[in-house]
């Protein structure tokens, strides 16, 4: 029982529903024991381990084998909104823009990026959809997707931007998407064209930051 929460939790020894972070939602689904079943309603990381919280129906016991059903729909949805975040950071890069990438919400109420750089008023709108139609180039070439393990310092190779706060020394998980590498941990389509299409809603100034709203065909 999670007392902040006031809810129960699963712990298992391996996983493959995905708890939030990075900006995407979390997995939901059933863990089926021979006991019974555990709706997973949240998942979450805590404590260097991912905790599946939900409810019972009956009472599972401990040390039995779970299978994991994971909401394959919901998953799927999330995945090509994650995946889409990362190609408009491709076709920033391709703009030559020169913004930084920032964080990225990639929940399907209203998914966005952020970057620090420069935005003039006069060609906001043309740069709107010169972006989607740069975005829509990814997807129309169906990139597969692709994932290498590799440390912080040999990502400048595959990334056109590396975070800071990536662990020196120890290899991290990168996404391709053709040549393009994005250090990321999240869930993402199997290749670009699975997106469907990318809508650029809205360039927006904000705080020091450019919030790039954005959506995908549903």
């Amino acid at each position: 029982m999670d007392d902040a929460k006031n809810k129960v939790f699963v712990i298992l020894d391996q996983t493959i529903f995905y708890p939030q972070g990075g900006g995407q939602p979390y997995d939901t689904g059933v863990l089926q024991t021979k006991s019974g079943k555990f709706t997973v309603q949240e998942v979450r990381f805590v404590d260097g381990m991912v905790r599946h919280y939900g409810e019972y129906a009956p009472n599972a016991h401990p040390g039995e084998r779970a299978h994991c059903i994971v909401d394959g729909e919901r998953r799927f949805l999330n995945s090509r909104l994650h995946s889409a975040g990362h190609v408009v950071d491709m076709g920033v890069t391709k703009l030559g823009l020169g913004w930084v990438p920032g964080k990225g919400y990639h929940f399907p109420d209203g998914p966005y990026v952020e970057y620090t750089g420069t935005l003039r008023e006069e060609v906001r709108e043309k740069l709107r959809g010169d972006l989607e139609a740069a975005c829509n180039g990814y997807v129309e070439e169906a990139r597969a997707t692709k994932l290498v393990f590799m440390p912080k310092e040999e990502m400048h190779k595959v990334c056109h931007f590396v975070p800071d706060y990536l662990p020196e020394g120890k290899p991290a998980r990168v996404v391709m998407y053709g040549d393009f590498g994005v250090p990321c941990g999240g869930t993402h389509v199997n290749n670009l064209s699975e997106i469907k299409k990318i809508f650029v809603r809205k360039l927006k100034p904000e705080k020091g930051n450019i919030r790039v709203a954005y959506d995908i065909e549903r």
